[in-house]
């Protein structure tokens, strides 16, 4: 089969014919038909996560496809596929044929297309559980959302309205609205962004930091934090993925009947460079998904 495979850490991805994987107990064989390309995808190929598989190996963490062996699932089920060390400890989905664990893999609804099955659940879940988890929405309460036009934060205003409550998309470079105008924040960028909109939480509001895409560093003047009495609450779903998982059905039905949106942009899997990079500049729409047969 042909699988893109790292050779170094920052090297160029490069399209191989490897063997093809073997049924072996507790683990499903997926024919794939979209896998996502990610930020932690990206943070493993550049050496910089906490772990990652033996050199060379085959990126990807989140993928869709259909089973063609498996102990635990019928062969033909649409499945998605999500960690469980994927792209992680071993190889992960950038492959025509997926070896995963059977705990990684979630069932499909028919209506929702494989390149969106391959994209949703890091999004879906990260900005379900940092509104409802997390920040402890309220309805009607007034919420911040930075990074907009991305894939979280995107679904975060959509989430955040549906729940009842007026959003404020932060545009770059727009200047910050006005100082304790809302209650909660949610972050999706850090850096000097955050550092500019900190300020517009009410006294006594919340703040959910999810990413830094602008930068991992955060100054910040204690006297004047401590006054603002504003609470950071980080966002880690590598502990909160069981809530993740729980909240995973109920987003896929939204999502296949239109209450939810996330952009895809598909890549052939011979691109995979060029959708490591798609990724990384900044103000991108959506999610980058390798096709097989783009």
């Amino acid at each position: 089969m042909k699988a893109v495979r790292i050779h170094g850490f920052e090297a160029a991805p490069v399209l191989e014919e490897v063997a093809d994987p073997v049924a072996r107990p507790g683990r499903t064989l997926v024919q794939m038909e979209a896998a996502t390309v990610g930020h932690i995808d990206r943070t493993v190929w550049r050496g910089s996560f906490l772990r990652h598989p033996p050199l060379p190996y085959t990126p990807g963490v989140e993928a869709a496809g259909i089973v063609v062996a498996s102990g635990c699932y019928q062969v033909g089920q649409r499945v998605w596929l999500r960690g469980s060390g994927l792209g992680t400890l071993f190889d992960g989905t950038w492959c025509e044929c997926i070896d995963a664990p059977d705990e990684a893999l979630g069932p499909l609804p028919d209506e929702v297309p494989m390149t969106l099955g391959a994209a949703f659940f890091s999004p879906t879940t990260s900005a379900w559980v940092a509104l409802n988890d997390v920040a402890r929405l309220q309805t009607g309460e007034q919420v911040l959302v930075t990074g907009a036009s991305g894939a979280v934060g995107s679904l975060v205003v959509q989430l955040a309205r549906e729940a009842g409550c007026t959003v404020t998309a932060v545009m770059p470079g727009a200047e910050p609205p006005p100082v304790a105008s809302a209650d909660l924040l949610v972050d999706t960028v850090g850096g000097d962004v955050l550092a500019k909109v900190l300020p517009c939480v009410r006294p006594g509001g919340r703040a959910v930091l999810v990413g830094y895409t602008a930068g991992p560093t955060l100054q910040l003047d204690i006297a004047h934090f401590l006054q603002r009495d504003v609470a950071l609450l980080p966002l880690n779903m590598f502990r909160r993925e069981a809530a993740g998982r729980a909240a995973a059905p109920e987003l896929l039905a939204r999502l296949a009947d239109g209450r939810l949106r996330l952009d895809v942009q598909p890549f052939a899997l011979a691109d995979a460079a060029l959708a490591l990079d798609w990724i990384a500049q900044r103000g991108h729409r959506g999610r980058a998904v390798l096709v097989p047969r783009l």
